[in-house]
């Protein structure tokens, strides 16, 4: 199962069920710009960072999901999360 297949099949319908988007004041923000990118200089920043989702609660970011294929372990999304949370969001 690739990982398109993962967010219809598993992690869309979690998220409905735990009530994310249906729930007033929630939202759940797919393919969402957690960055601007890293300013390279010269005016010019280097690409945007993407989270799969971004969970919303009454206009504050929650967390990020990274999905992954099904078949990857579970930590194979863990460096990717952590290196954006700790990147300042712009």
């Amino acid at each position: 199962m690739n990982e398109a297949e993962t967010r219809a099949e598993h992690i869309d319908p979690a998220l409905a069920a735990a009530g994310w988007g249906q729930v007033e004041g929630s939202r759940v923000l797919r393919e969402h710009n957690i960055t601007a990118g890293r300013l390279q200089g010269a005016g010019k920043r280097a690409r945007a960072d993407v989270a799969d989702y971004v969970l919303v609660y009454r206009n504050t970011k929650l967390a990020v999901i990274e999905a992954k294929a099904w078949a990857k372990p579970l930590t194979e999304g863990v460096g990717q999360a952590t290196d954006r949370r700790r990147r300042p969001s712009h």
